[in-house]
């Protein structure tokens, strides 16, 4: 999970590629990165928050009408402030490129680029790896004048050559902005328009969140294997250039995305009540005598307050969230995530003061932060500490990027939910079902048929997905994470 954003403007566009990564923040926190064009490229990226990455300076530095910005999720291929994106290749025209997903064929590819194409790859990355293939077939056509026919032929040659996820976004110097989802439509992306003086404006987005608070209005979806195209005119083309069939990842609507975004015409905040109100049954049956409803913040609040609403039970918030300390899902290492939750709640004490609570989570991965939170309840004075998780156990890795790289640390893949419960020290302990997440996500929509749930019970978007490749991903990532780089500042000016 990242973010990716790219604009074809009619005026330099750095300010909106700043405001929008911050407003895209949620999607990724370990690094960001800039590139804007006005016959040469200007390059920013580093590790950090959008906030820390930027000065003043650089900012002044980024000029130009079309612009791409992307903030990182560290998963596969972040060792060091190197691989920030977004990543860039002199050959052929000039292209950057931000991505947001992941390669279930890197090692493939990359052993392709290097022994059949003469590539080198100077990261371990398997961005960079799409962005050679990329390259590779726009080369290969020669183009005097690049037409969009020869990106939408480049295209299929991607579409053909690459497994996996991937929601991307290429500027092409002098030509425009390039965007594509690949043919799940794992990972989101969509398309805004705003209306200037000067002419219509374009976006491309991980999420419309980011769209209205920049004057953008929401367009709509890339369909999956759809590629976009944004030329020097600001001319908007576009083909469908592989047979797609959605599937979209169900933790969009779950965890990662913003609340107030729409996702393939689906309300990330309606599905989390919904999946909060299929809670209720489960509840009821257990018989329990509950006090009040808390949820743990941020994205759990939705879900929180519809199962409040169906049991009739109050709601109320519990805990504080310190806003300076990041989503400790998304952070890197299990040391770090168990230091900051430490600093980034804090209890309302006389919320549990002698009461008996539900605590609502919105899924429960290592069981680390349910422990340590279902302890400081205790703390606070509750007499009783129930626990409930809006999505099903979660018992698999993820190999479409989100960091979930290994068997071992997920508790729910070698524990039953009462040995769960006893882990996280819970009185009691409650799933949603993977049928009921489901219907919470495809409820009052026509478009979403699937849904990727790889992660609950093994049925993934994409069909090379085994057992041992998860292993091998999940050893790759390890491998990678202990293999981490002297942090490297970059900031250059490319020339093209």
């Amino acid at each position: 999970m990242c973010g990716v954003l790219g604009i074809a403007g009619t005026k330099d566009v750095i300010q909106d590629l700043y405001d929008g990564l911050t407003v895209l923040q949620h999607r990724g926190q370990d690094a960001a990165g800039i590139v804007t064009y006005d016959r040469q490229f200007h390059i920013k990226k580093s590790s950090g928050m959008v906030r820390d990455v930027f000065s003043l300076q650089s900012l002044l530095r980024l000029r130009g009408c079309l612009g791409i910005g992307h903030v990182r999720y560290p998963t596969a291929g972040c060792n060091s402030e190197v691989e920030a994106q977004p990543f860039f290749t002199y050959a052929p025209l000039g292209i950057a490129m931000v991505h947001n997903g992941n390669l279930t064929n890197a090692d493939e590819l990359s052993h392709q680029l290097l022994h059949k194409h003469f590539r080198h790859l100077n990261t371990s990355s398997d961005s960079e790896v799409l962005l050679n293939i990329f390259a590779i077939a726009l080369e290969k056509q020669k183009p005097v004048q690049l037409l969009p026919e020869h990106v939408f032929r480049a295209m299929r040659f991607v579409f053909r050559t690459c497994k996996g996820s991937y929601s991307a976004v290429a500027l092409i110097g002098r030509y425009g902005i390039v965007a594509f989802r690949d043919p799940f439509g794992i990972r989101p992306l969509q398309i805004g328009t705003r209306e200037t003086p000067k002419g219509i404006e374009y976006m491309v987005v991980s999420e419309n969140t980011a769209m209205k608070p920049l004057g953008f209005r929401f367009l709509r979806d890339v369909k999956p294997g759809e590629v976009v195209y944004i030329d020097q005119q600001n001319i908007l083309h576009t083909k469908q250039c592989a047979q797609g069939r959605l599937t979209p990842c169900v933790f969009e609507w779950v965890y990662l995305a913003a609340p107030d975004s729409l996702l393939d015409d689906v309300s990330v905040y309606k599905a989390r009540v919904r999946m909060g109100e299929a809670l209720a049954a489960q509840v009821r049956r257990a018989k329990l005598k509950i006090d009040s409803i808390i949820p743990i913040p941020d994205s759990s609040r939705a879900a929180a307050a519809g199962l409040a609403d169906k049991l009739g039970v109050r709601y109320r918030e519990g805990f504080v969230k310190n806003r300076y300390i990041g989503r400790t899902f998304i952070m890197p290492g299990q040391r770090i995530r168990k230091r900051s939750i430490q600093f980034k709640l804090q209890t309302i004490d006389l919320e549990f003061r002698n009461n008996a609570v539900l605590l609502v989570d919105d899924s429960i991965v290592r069981g680390n932060t349910s422990a340590r939170i279902v302890e400081m309840a205790r703390e606070a004075g509750a007499k009783n500490v129930y626990v409930a998780s809006a999505s099903p156990p979660i018992t698999r890795p993820c190999p479409y990027g989100v960091d979930i790289p290994t068997f071992e640390e997920l508790v729910a893949s070698h524990n039953s939910i009462e040995e769960i419960r006893e882990i996280i020290g819970s009185d009691a302990l409650f799933y949603l079902t993977v049928e009921d997440m489901v219907r919470a996500v495809q409820h009052g929509s026509g478009g979403v048929k699937r849904l990727c749930t790889g992660c609950f019970n093994g049925r993934y978007a994409s069909k090379e997905i085994t057992d041992d490749m998860l292993r091998q991903l999940g050893l790759a990532r390890e491998a990678n994470k202990e293999e981490a780089l002297p942090p490297l500042a970059q900031e250059t000016i490319l020339l093209h």
